[in-house]
């Protein structure tokens, strides 16, 4: 039996722009794109190996509105100091600006951007579980 494989999907107005921030930004791969796929393109990031990914995709001749609200949250947990320190350091480098997180338990061990929609990624020097 195989395992399951976890894809969040969602629309951009932009996919150069949303795919450098988690590429360049995040340090995730490009996985797949696609291109007029039934009137959609599309590329899909993430890490090989891994059992999620993350797939944003461009409607032709749709606009999409950005995030509806603050506490729409990619959270990501980077127990080593430094990979997260290279995480930040990378996003910053993209013009990226950290933000106060809505919910003020992300700010004790992380830190808050948002994507290009303004959807919020949360890099939290932390472990899980």
């Amino acid at each position: 039996m195989s395992s399951p494989v976890l894809r969040v999907a969602r629309p951009t107005n932009d996919l150069q722009k949303v795919a450098d921030f988690y590429t360049r930004g995040l340090g995730f791969e490009v996985l797949a794109s696609f291109e007029n796929h039934a009137g959609f393109d599309g590329v899909v990031v993430g890490r090989r190996g891994c059992g999620w990914h993350i797939e944003f995709t461009h409607q032709h001749g749709v606009t999409v509105d950005r995030a509806p609200t603050h506490e729409h949250l990619l959270v990501l947990y980077l127990p080593e100091r430094d990979v997260w320190s290279a995480a930040v350091e990378r996003l910053e480098a993209l013009g990226a600006v950290a933000c106060e997180s809505e919910n003020p338990y992300w700010d004790r061990e992380g830190k808050t951007f948002e994507d290009p929609d303004g959807y919020r990624i949360v890099l939290q020097n932390a472990s899980w579980g």
